[in-house]
């Protein structure tokens, strides 16, 4: 008998992603949920792969060995494997795509390959001959290689590695290590430490600092008493002191400025309290849609739960959409909960994350704070997971997996006997219609926390700016709202969903307008800078005064943020204006908002990340500049997603003793979204919008799945995603598959065909979002990957986007 390991190996593409048997020598104490190091393929070129489960068998087949162990103890409990595995399935995507979005980056391994020249073969061919001097003058990795002489040099490599004319030589090393600390203390008493310090003047300071300090780490002992660390081991050596190791964070300690104070709830409070603690108490998992206008106080709610949560011996998980409303809600959550509170989202340092992460796997942090990649957070006993703002796009992953957050949070909580919190005031279509169904729990806060009346809502209708010779940004209504503002000493918050400081240049002579090089996008211009920017691949140029086709004079058209800064210096002059935009945060979100909100600054200005959570109680007036910007794209979502956003952006105004204002700054005041989003009236929009939905077959009615051909060669594409398309109506017109009732749409082109060179085409197939239709469309992508036709296309396949 041998013990045989089932392995997922990274190396594994997705047409051929699946369990593989290698033999465990046992000298190797691998367990279940370890790294291990295994040869693949022909070349048995080394891969990690993750250990799935341990077997005592006779092979049927000979079957390689695992070469090397990478951890002692597993790094995925059974609870992450079984989810890692429900993902797979779920997202189109490998074991090993999966494993990485669960868990931290800074668990997995940097390796690294270098080869080095053991003799030139007798005949070498042109390619060989060109390896070979490069390689004379000593090793190289395979980047510096790929570089040098294309991406299809690996291959020749390892051939030559075959045969013996090179040698490779592979490292590993962890991204991130623990960081440890070597913490000093006598081992002996004071005198008989003194003793053997004999006359040193530096080693006996040592002994007296540790005397008097106590245990002390070597970076403190070494800079208190300028000894060297040479001082300190021959102390050690003789006797004297004694050595321990202990492992350090690496979290950054955060003063905030809220205070715990003792919770009141209205009534409404109390009875949504009541009611979750009743569901989460009976054991049975499922979703509660918690429905509160804004300012209506969901925040308290979230805290008294988790208090009680942690009475009950369980973990809460809380999910925000953006990370600048991680501060606010940290600050509150530590006031309440102090180090029970763990933060994790990508704007921590890589250390930070990784050290966050130790901290809830050993169980030391019972509450997680996080944005949309703390759902996987390795939480014990969970009891509750909230979604705040459940209705955000910023949940969904915009790279593979396109996991979203609400599915792996249902997902866990079917799975871990939890209850699932979703807090909107405007949810998600289909979240509302599931609640309307019965499918979800519906709880509901009608009045503001305040006892304050929503916002006044007032309509400013461009087109009337226009006709009446008001051409600029800001107009009339909201100018003189804003001077109001102004005068009586309250801070304004004015939104507008782009950034740049205006969105094109164009040739009024010949229609030119820049295009970016590598995209099929016109590029935006940064007054900042003075530079035209693609936000799509990165590319950037200096902004030319000519056109460069006809010699004209170019002139900016559109607007965006920088642009409104400069006007609202124009028409208030000496007022500070504080602009929050992804151009402005590069020193952090939390410094923006302490700053607006201490120095009492008069105008926020802001895209989308000013639209939500945020609460400050001097904020009497909201401006939305142009809410049509949203509105006419092209996608489904794209009237819930404006409604959605003037619905928040409106609410940021009056959540203190004062009465809130907002402009609302439209071209089209009598659209139906548009009247919805002013009257907050969420019933209104939502009847209006399921009707078209059902028409049109959108979710929640059929499910969306967008799969994309992407490749350098335009005509390729097309054609490789005509064909696909061919196999598909082919395929859902036999049995089984002709009982889904799927439609096949398209191909079409992308809304942006061209990204950083690569083009996009893509299919639409509306159906249930089943096992069976999955599968029948994973069938579609392993056959077109394994096709020789399509070694240079890609294939992927996402389900009901956001974006």
């Amino acid at each position: 008998m041998a013990t045989v390991a089932k392995v997922a190996v990274q190396a594994a593409t997705y047409a051929i992603d699946k369990v593989y048997d290698y033999l465990l020598p046992p000298e190797l104490a691998g367990q279940v949920g370890c790294r291990v190091l295994v040869p693949f393929g022909r070349g048995n070129r080394l891969s990690e792969a993750v250990i799935l489960s341990l077997r005592q068998e006779v092979p049927d087949k000979p079957l390689k060995a695992v070469r090397t162990l990478l951890d002692e103890e597993p790094i995925l409990t059974e609870k992450e494997l079984r989810l890692t595995l429900w993902m797979t399935r779920r997202y189109f995507c490998t074991f090993y795509d999966a494993l990485r979005t669960v868990l931290p980056t800074a668990v997995w391994y940097h390796y690294r390959e270098t080869w080095t020249l053991v003799r030139e073969p007798e005949e070498p061919t042109a390619q060989e001959a060109a390896v070979c001097r490069l390689l004379q003058d000593g090793a190289m990795s395979t980047d510096k290689l790929r570089q040098a002489l294309g991406d299809d040099v690996e291959l020749l490599l390892r051939r030559m590695a075959r045969a013996g004319a090179l040698r490779c030589d592979r490292k590993q090393n962890r991204k991130v290590q623990d960081k440890v600390v070597t913490l000093v203390r006598l081992a002996v008493p004071e005198e008989e430490a003194l003793s053997l310090a004999g006359r040193s003047q530096r080693r006996r300071e040592v002994v007296h600092f540790l005397a008097r300090s106590g245990e002390t780490a070597m970076h403190d002992l070494t800079y208190f008493t300028g000894a060297a660390r040479q001082t300190v081991n021959g102390l050690q050596q003789l006797g004297a002191v004694a050595y321990r190791e202990q492992e350090e964070y690496r979290i950054s300690a955060q003063q905030y400025a809220v205070k715990a104070t003792s919770l009141t709830l209205n009534e409404g409070q109390q009875r949504v309290c009541d009611t979750l603690l009743r569901q989460i108490e009976g054991g049975e998992p499922g979703v509660t849609l918690l429905r509160g206008v804004t300012g209506s106080g969901k925040t308290v709610v979230y805290i008294r739960l988790a208090q009680e949560l942690l009475r009950m011996g369980k973990s809460v998980m809380i999910l925000v959409p953006e990370i600048a409303l991680t501060p606010q809600m940290m600050a509150r959550f530590t006031a309440y909960f102090g180090h029970e509170v763990a933060l994790l989202h990508s704007g921590l340092r890589l250390t930070e994350r990784y050290d966050q992460y130790k901290r809830l796997r050993r169980g030391e942090a019972h509450i997680v704070l996080g944005t949309r990649s703390a759902v996987f957070a390795p939480l014990d006993k969970l009891g509750l997971i909230v979604m705040d703002e459940e209705q955000e796009g910023s949940y969904q992953s915009e790279n593979a997996p396109c996991y979203h957050a609400r599915d792996v949070a249902k997902y866990r909580c079917a799975a871990e006997g939890a209850r699932l919190l979703l807090g909107s005031a405007t949810p998600t279509v289909e979240t509302f219609y599931h609640a309307r169904q019965g499918d979800y729990d519906l709880l509901e806060l009608t009045e503001r926390y305040n006892r304050q009346s929503l916002p006044q809502v007032v309509l400013a209708d461009l087109r009337q700016e226009l006709r009446s010779g008001h051409s600029t940004i800001i107009s009339r209504p909201l100018q003189e709202e804003l001077e109001k503002n102004l005068a009586a000493g309250e801070q304004s918050i004015l939104f507008l969903n782009r950034r740049g400081s205006s969105r094109q240049l164009l040739c009024p002579q010949c229609g030119y307008v820049p295009e970016c090089p590598r995209c099929s996008v016109y590029l935006t211009y940064h007054s900042a800078n003075d530079r035209l920017m693609c936000h799509y691949c990165g590319y950037s140029q200096r902004a030319p005064e000519q056109c460069p086709e006809c010699g004209g004079t170019l002139k900016h058209i559109g607007f965006g943020t920088q642009r409104v800064e400069e006007e609202l210096k124009e028409l208030f002059p000496g007022t500070e204006v504080l602009r929050m935009d992804a151009d402005t945060v590069s020193g952090g979100h939390e410094a923006l908002l302490r700053e607006f909100e201490q120095r009492r600054i008069p105008i926020l200005l802001g895209t989308q990340m000013v639209a939500k959570g945020l609460d400050f109680e001097n904020v009497t007036l909201v401006g939305v500049l142009s809410a049509d910007l949203s509105l006419y794209v092209d996608h489904y979502r794209a009237a819930e997603r404006t409604f959605n956003l003037l619905t928040q952006v409106v609410g940021r105004a009056g959540r203190g003793a004062k009465t809130g204002r907002a402009v609302i700054q439209t071209y089209t005041p009598e659209n139906d979204v548009i009247q919805a989003a002013a009257a907050q009236d969420y019933e209104r929009f939502y009847d209006a919008e399921i009707t078209l939905r059902r028409l049109r077959r959108d979710p929640p009615f059929a499910d969306q799945f967008t799969v994309t051909v992407t490749g350098a060669e335009e005509a390729a594409v097309r054609r490789a995603a005509e064909l696909l398309r061919q196999g598909m109506d082919a395929a859902v017109k036999k049995a089984p598959y002709d009982a889904l009732g799927l439609d096949i749409i398209g191909p079409a082109p992308a809304p942006v065909v061209k990204v950083n060179g690569i083009y996009r085409y893509r299919l639409l197939v509306l159906g249930q979002n089943t096992a069976p239709v999955r599968e029948l469309l994973a069938s579609f992508m392993r056959t077109f990957a394994q096709r020789p036709e399509n070694r240079r296309l890609h294939i992927y396949t996402d389900c009901d986007r956001m974006d």
